[in-house]
């Protein structure tokens, strides 16, 4: 058995083949599979497109209602985080959808987690909205 460290790029440590490109090409190749993963939870899950359609309603008004530049940030932050956790409880869903489409209470609990996440975001939107607002 080899002691000597291992490219941290090659296949032998466990890293992904598509994992070495660097610089240009690595920014590059993500916005696209940053595209890919916005089609993808447009078109695969009801949730995002219903709060996509709430930001687009919501982010207008809050450059009308906000007051400062910092207000209109906080506002549409709230909103931004909504999609983010929303995005990130879909991957997490899909994830353990294909390890396995069985019942079991590990995948129970992650999804319900995820969940919770959007839930404690979608709640912050009317009390961030509201303190901004209101005073």
């Amino acid at each position: 058995m080899s002691l000597a460290p291992q490219d941290p790029r090659s296949d032998a440590a466990g890293e992904s083949p598509h994992k070495g490109k660097t610089g240009l090409r690595r920014i590059w190749n993500a916005l696209f599979y940053s595209l890919d993963g916005f089609r993808a939870a447009w078109r695969h899950e009801d949730a995002f497109r219903q709060e996509v359609l709430l930001a687009v309603v919501l982010v207008p008004l809050a450059l009308v209602l906000g007051q400062s530049g910092l207000e209109r940030a906080l506002l549409i932050a709230s909103l931004v985080l909504v999609l983010i956790v929303e995005l990130l409880n879909s991957a997490v869903e899909a994830t353990v959808d294909r390890v396995s489409l069985e019942n079991h209470h590990l995948a129970k609990r992650a999804k319900d987690i995820g969940s919770a996440a959007v839930l404690i975001s979608l709640l912050n939107v009317p009390v961030v909205w509201g303190l901004v607002l209101l005073g």
